[in-house]
């Protein structure tokens, strides 16, 4: 069956200028073009903008689909399995907001009381659900589902001071690894706090710190471009410094 513009945007509930931009920037192209310069789209368009409207339900920038679906691995049974799970995920977070809003109205009219953790619990899932989303495919090829599913379930069971420190440390690692970087030695005192604020805030969410784990995760801080982008934003080289930082530190301390 073949669609045209108009018909395949009101299948699909966009707008026949979105298809339009589409196939501007070769995202999405017809299959043909009519004699009436209408664009015509075959099923494999309907199919492939299904795919397309799943991503950016999950809020992919355009630039990201192109690169998934255009490349020569692209497997579209897998990219749905992918879908369905973050999907799933989503829908979860949903729930459990919904039944944190209704608990939250229930308290309001003194129904019933809400403990701290039942009141933050909601968006610690969506913090958690916007790493799997980020680096979910990493660190669980690396440690294991069964290992990242328990870090997720330890923080999730956070309570509100543990889970109010946790995002104080954040804080204090990125104010001192400023001053440490700009002081210009890795093993100074100022360095070597920083590797012990961060040693704190690691077991916050690891059931078993270990140094080797400790090690391998400073490496990634180099080696993962959208880690060392986020710790060279405090200066360049510094994912460098940190790395470095950490390795000494894991060598003075060794448990």
């Amino acid at each position: 069956m073949e669609y045209n513009i108009n018909k395949l945007a009101k299948l699909a509930k966009i707008s026949t200028r979105t298809l339009r931009y589409y196939d501007e920037i070769k995202l999405l192209s017809p299959n043909r073009v009519g004699s009436n310069g209408y664009r015509i789209y075959s099923q494999k368009e309907v199919a492939l903008l299904q795919q397309i409207l799943f991503y950016r339900e999950l809020d992919v920038p355009l630039n990201e689909i192109k690169n998934i679906i255009c490349s020569k691995c692209y497997d579209s049974i897998a990219a749905l399995q992918n879908h369905l799970s973050a999907l799933k995920a989503k829908k979860a977070r949903l729930e459990l907001l919904i039944i944190n809003v209704k608990k939250t109205i229930a308290e309001s009219k003194g129904e019933i009381t809400m403990n701290n953790k039942e009141k933050f619990k909601g968006f610690k899932q969506k913090i958690l659900d916007e790493n799997e989303k980020q680096y979910g495919k990493e660190i669980r090829k690396k440690f294991g589902n069964k290992v990242v599913d328990a870090s997720n379930n330890k923080v999730i069971e956070l309570t509100a001071k543990e889970y109010e420190e946790v995002q104080k440390l954040s804080r204090q690692i990125n104010e001192s690894l400023k001053i440490a970087f700009e002081q210009g030695s890795p093993s100074d005192k100022m360095a070597q706090k920083v590797c012990a604020l961060h040693k704190r805030w690691l077991e916050y969410f690891w059931n078993h710190y270990s140094k080797e784990a400790h090690l391998e995760l400073a490496q990634s801080y180099v080696n993962d471009p959208r880690f060392k982008k986020y710790y060279d934003s405090i200066g360049l080289g510094c994912a460098e410094f940190f790395r470095d930082a950490i390795g000494i530190y894991c060598t003075q301390h060794p448990c």
